[in-house]
């Protein structure tokens, strides 16, 4: 990361654990105090945040219930519309020292009981994460993206769906100009995929100030029906 895109993530990941604090009390205050450490911070660091540059939908240390109704908390969480997605940090590094057996056969028990309740679990290797982030990076992009506009895919262009995509990772607002320096095409026709694609009912125009000129847009689709 340049110096700036690193102040830019500094900022944005204190103020976002700082908005969780403040919401939590007791037992999940002081988890996300002791939990969300080196692993955890290299992962929204060096993942997250190159994939999204927003913490949007992303929990940290995220209490569940178990089948017996004992809490217990995941790394992440990222809900989208209806679907909800589990990131685990697991390996040698500090987030995990040596498992015995027991401890193990518990862990895949829990995963196997947040599938059944239809969260789908994407465990990440730390030592990975930490040689190999770009590689990570790749493979956590495979699945959120299907989330953020794969299906139903016939219904848009690549151009339409790739504005989408933009809007989300820049936290749902995308200017034209934005359209011109990602995607490579011209003012005209980023122009004409936002206002078909508002007209679709995925993006609402936001007009600025008393003049009511449209400078952004706000994507407003769901993730999920894309067509």
């Amino acid at each position: 990361m340049a110096d700036a895109e690193v102040s830019s993530f500094s900022t944005a990941h204190k103020q976002w654990i700082q908005d969780h604090l403040m919401k939590r009390k007791g037992e999940r205050h002081d988890r996300l105090k002791r939990g969300h450490k080196h692993g955890e911070k290299m992962f929204v660091r060096k993942i997250w945040w190159e994939l999204f540059g927003h913490f949007n939908g992303l929990h940290p240390e995220y209490e569940v219930s178990d089948w017996r109704g004992k809490k217990f908390f995941v790394d992440f969480l990222w809900r989208i519309g209806t679907v909800v997605i589990i990131f685990e940090i697991n390996g040698y590094g500090p987030h995990v020292e040596q498992m015995d057996r027991t401890r193990y056969r518990r862990e895949l028990n829990r995963e196997l009981f947040l599938e059944g309740l239809g969260f789908r679990v994407v465990s990440i290797p730390y030592d990975e994460l930490e040689e190999n982030p770009g590689l990570i990076r790749s493979l956590v992009k495979s699945i959120v993206f299907q989330y953020l506009g794969e299906s139903g895919a016939s219904s848009y262009s690549r151009v339409e769906r790739e504005i989408m995509r933009l809007a989300v990772q820049k936290g749902s607002i995308v200017r034209p100009v934005d359209v011109v320096g990602e995607l490579g095409v011209c003012q005209r026709t980023a122009l004409k995929y936002l206002k078909q694609l508002s007209q679709k009912g995925k993006f609402r125009p936001v007009p600025s100030g008393r003049s009511g000129r449209i400078t952004h847009y706000e994507y407003i689709g769901s993730f999920l029906e894309i067509g």
